[in-house]
């Protein structure tokens, strides 16, 4: 394997990680919701925005390394 494609599977491991907490955070924000709490709950989804953000990211950099 070359450098390209370890650090590519590495990223590509970091990112399922990242949709895995998304998908989490998601559930507790709707949970939190219902409840009651739309202050956390805004809070929550802004930190899901930065997440979509990050996620677009790092997957063109996965894409440009295994090119």
């Amino acid at each position: 394997m070359d450098d390209a494609t370890t650090t590519a599977d590495a990223l590509e491991l970091l990112h399922l990680n990242q949709i895995a907490i998304r998908a989490a955070v998601e559930e507790l924000s709707a949970w939190i919701l219902q409840r009651g709490s739309t202050t956390v709950h805004d809070n929550a989804l802004s930190a899901l925005q930065v997440l979509d953000v990050n996620a677009g990211a790092i997957t063109k950099a996965i894409e440009r390394l295994r090119q």
